[in-house]
């Protein structure tokens, strides 16, 4: 099958962006699946770089087909931007670029509401503000507007009364001032015009494209533990950034997927609140943000860091059902010069091999820690704990700068 997803094993910015630039030379497509504009893609060629945030990753390869799936809710003002920046370093998107009419719309009211949520809350959830909760919370709701009414001006004038509505409700039971009805008709209808180039049925695109031996990558944003049911609730996002929310965000067969590659950091960061069992919140926590740049592409926060948790990475795989495992930024270790990682868990008193399904466990943990001699060898035991093989691993920013252990070659010296 020509299907291969990659997802991220820990709390996003695990560099899916490099490793999906990395491995679009043998793909002819990339599909984004889920997420908005929450997510933010960092790739590094040459001297340039870009931060994709709706846009597929893999669009720096002017070969590439791009995909925004109806998982993805799309902010108009954070499109339009990402695309003018984007057609700057490689020219024209039309022809290249597709985007589902059945993606949902992150409309003004949405992003003023997560604000006003967050603001008002005395446990904030860490959002990005960007509105993808909202957003999501329409679309369940069946009071979302989706690209494909842009394109309809007499259906949307009429569909729109009711998601406007109980929005205003909303932003003005929170203090808010909700926009005009016509201002916000008018900014759907720009919106529409602009984006009408690249709207076409996906599912149809993907079928005929498979049948014609294109290969396809389809990319997840965030990461495993900010899913919506299996992550640390309530802090996580508001979609499913799993292999399993790639079929129903991208519109296609679970059996047309045959690889999943699990992109993890060699150690473990995370943006926002919520529980982090191996955060380092000493002189090394902040030695590994400064030597790994952890600061979010989407927000510019400075990211929290700690320990390798591998328990945490054994659970992802298996949900993802991952067959390939891709490490990044071990060069931070190198750096660093001490690999360390959590193997175990201690709650309560007993070892616990996997993080727990019940959200108040998560703060009784206590990580057991091992150091290894090596960065070889502290893959050796991610592969004999997660049974799958590690193929890559990122040693810098750079686009060539990845060891392909598949051929046999290993990391550093065990």
């Amino acid at each position: 099958m020509p299907y291969t997803a990659i997802v991220g094993l820990q709390w996003g910015d695990e560099g899916k962006g490099k490793v999906i630039d990395y491995l679009a030379e043998d793909y002819d497509v990339v599909v984004r699946f889920q997420g908005g504009a929450n997510a933010g893609h960092s790739v590094y060629v040459g001297d340039k770089f870009f931060a994709f945030h709706l846009i597929p990753s893999g669009m720096l390869r002017e070969d590439v087909v791009g995909v925004i799936g109806p998982g993805v809710v799309i902010d108009p003002d954070a499109f339009l931007k990402e695309l003018r920046e984007l057609e700057k370093m490689v020219g024209s998107l039309r022809g290249r670029l597709f985007v589902d009419p059945r993606t949902h719309v992150v409309m003004p009211y949405h992003k003023q509401e997560d604000a006003l949520f967050e603001t008002a809350s005395d446990k904030p959830i860490g959002t990005t503000r960007r509105g993808i909760g909202p957003t999501n919370r329409d679309r369940y709701g069946r009071l979302g507007i989706r690209i494909g009414d842009t394109l309809r001006p007499v259906y949307l004038k009429e569909y729109m009364r009711r998601p406007y509505d109980f929005n205003r409700k909303i932003v003005e039971a929170y203090g808010g001032s909700m926009p005009s009805f016509e201002e916000l008709y008018g900014f759907l209808l720009e919106f529409g015009e602009r984006i009408a180039p690249y709207v076409v049925d996906t599912v149809i695109l993907l079928e005929d494209m498979e049948r014609k031996g294109a290969r396809i990558l389809l990319e997840g944003a965030q990461g495993t533990y900010l899913d919506i049911n299996f992550g640390t609730y309530p802090y996580v996002t508001s979609s499913h950034p799993i292999s399993g929310g790639a079929t129903i965000g991208a519109g296609i067969s679970p059996w047309k997927i045959d690889r999943v590659v699990g992109v993890f950091k060699a150690y473990t960061t995370r943006v926002g609140e919520g529980p982090f069992p191996t955060e380092d919140n000493g002189e090394v926590g902040k030695r590994l943000r400064d030597i790994g740049g952890e600061y979010g592409a989407t927000t510019g926060r400075p990211r929290r860091c700690g320990w390798l948790d591998i328990p945490l990475v054994v659970y992802a795989s298996m949900i993802n059902g991952v067959t390939d495992l891709f490490i990044t930024k071990m060069d931070v270790l190198d750096e660093l010069g001490i690999y360390r990682a959590a193997v175990e868990y201690e709650i309560r008193g007993k070892r616990a091999g996997y993080p727990p399904a019940y959200s108040a466990d998560w703060y009784d943990l206590k990580p057991v820690y091992e150091d290894f001699p090596s960065g070889e060898s502290l893959i050796e035991e991610v592969e004999q704990r997660t049974g799958v093989p590690v193929r890559f691993v990122s040693v810098g920013k750079e686009r060539k700068a990845v060891i392909e252990r598949k051929t046999g070659g290993k990391y550093g010296k065990a």
